[in-house]
């Protein structure tokens, strides 16, 4: 979610990042610790691009319609709340 909501914010991809997380993509140890530094300097790029707080008043189409920025970012939290949950449900069962 991070990667998906900061990539459209900053370079208008609101593609999900689905075909590069599958698990034949993401197979190996280094392979998870280098998609992982990738998201990592996506979130730095994305707060670069939020200079102040007047920003996140700032509509963008987000992807399908105009929406303020604080908008965007909120539902990302919200369906990355909803990821996380189903992570630990799935870890709990193996």
């Amino acid at each position: 979610m991070v990667e998906q909501a900061f990539l459209g914010l900053t370079r208008r991809l609101w593609d999900d990042p689905f075909e590069w997380t599958l698990p034949e993509k993401l197979s190996t140890t280094d392979a998870i610790i280098n998609y992982l530094d990738e998201v990592i300097e996506t979130r730095r790029s994305g707060f670069d691009f939020l200079v102040s707080d007047d920003d996140l008043k700032r509509t963008l189409p987000a992807p399908e319609k105009l929406k303020p920025i604080l908008q965007v970012v909120t539902e990302a939290i919200g369906r990355t709340e909803n990821y996380l949950g189903r992570a630990e449900a799935v870890s709990k069962l193996t």
